[in-house]
């Protein structure tokens, strides 16, 4: 989390600051804002592999007060005007692009403004995984399936106990019972009620058309931006078919239980 805050700056209304983060995902919250913020993502990686990443940024839901912009070589690109309310938008672009200017709007009182979002750097593989412009809702292919188990950041058996949609931001959350825990990197999926049964939430696209159903399911899917996103979910006994018509040809990628 990086923290700034412009009273301090309040008679130089022109300032530019110089922000430097050095970590993969993170926060920047820019309290009463004047001036603007250049926000130079450095991780610690070797420059050459810049090429490959994926910058995302998601704005807090009452960010205000500040425009974001893409800026390269002098040239800017309008990203996130302020006062825009796009619940749950984000916003992507490659490394190589450009960076971040945050600039401050004129405002009658600015301490009633937070500018704010999120930020994750990926490669561009993971990204294109979470972004499939072309064709987000369709069926994955055996290979995607058993390439999932593999690389996604949770594998889990389980059913569709219900699904609720948010209309306006335009996704459906998935509320999944969960039978088997293969793995995962957050805790998402947790033990609940003196049952002992694990649940969590996954999220997908509204257009996707999920609905309730009967039977289990292997779902995959990626962390991006602290939620849980669907990635290829197969009918189980789907998945074991393709998995075991792998094992026997010697062709699996990774080995998983898939009982």
């Amino acid at each position: 989390l990086s923290s700034s805050s412009g009273l301090t700056h309040e008679s130089h209304r022109k300032d530019v600051e110089q922000v430097y983060l050095r970590c993969s995902e993170g926060s920047i919250e820019w309290m009463y804002p004047t001036g603007a913020l250049i926000v130079n993502l450095r991780p610690n990686i070797s420059p050459a592999s810049y090429k490959h990443l994926t910058v995302c940024i998601k704005p807090f839901k009452d960010s205000a007060g500040a425009n974001i912009y893409l800026e390269k070589t002098g040239e800017l690109k309008l990203l996130v005007r302020d006062g825009d309310r796009s619940p749950s938008r984000v916003y992507c672009f490659g490394y190589d692009q450009g960076g971040l200017f945050v600039e401050a709007t004129p405002q009658q009182d600015i301490s009633r403004k937070i500018t704010g979002f999120q930020y994750e750097l990926m490669s561009k593989g993971l990204a294109a995984d979470l972004h499939t412009a072309s064709a987000p809702c369709r069926p994955c292919s055996d290979t995607e399936v058993l390439l999932a188990v593999c690389t996604s950041d949770f594998v889990i058996r389980g059913s569709i106990q219900n699904v609720t949609n948010e209309a306006e931001e335009q996704e459906s959350v998935i509320h999944v019972g969960v039978n088997k825990l293969y793995r995962q990197k957050s805790k998402v999926f947790q033990l609940t009620g003196e049952s002992g049964n694990w649940r969590g939430q996954i999220k997908t696209l509204l257009e996707c058309g999920v609905k309730p159903g009967d039977g289990d399911f292997l779902f995959t899917g990626r962390m991006h931006f602290g939620e849980a996103r669907l990635g290829c979910a197969p009918r189980f006994k789907d998945f074991q078919r393709m998995y075991k018509e792998a094992k026997d040809k010697g062709l699996n990628p990774c080995e998983i239980g898939p009982d």
